[in-house]
């Protein structure tokens, strides 16, 4: 039903709405994807020597996952 009108709006169409959000919501989780990738990285690459070597990595391999796109 529209509200605005008080008419009863054809079943056909709310799907499409649907799935014009869809892209946009895609887009916006890779968006927060890559945003949390840059921000992981930039932090792993900040701890210091002896809390990479509690995780099991050695400052070349932060900086190796560092220096990787944040698309990647």
């Amino acid at each position: 039903m529209n509200c605005a009108t008080n008419t009863f709006e054809p079943a056909g169409l709310q799907p499409k709405r649907i799935e014009r959000a869809r892209p946009i919501s895609g887009l916006l989780k890779t968006l927060l994807l890559w945003h949390q990738r840059a921000r992981q990285r930039r932090r792993l690459l900040a701890l210091p020597p002896h809390m990479l070597k509690d995780i099991g990595i050695s400052k070349a391999d932060a900086v190796h996952e560092a220096s990787k796109p944040f698309w990647k």
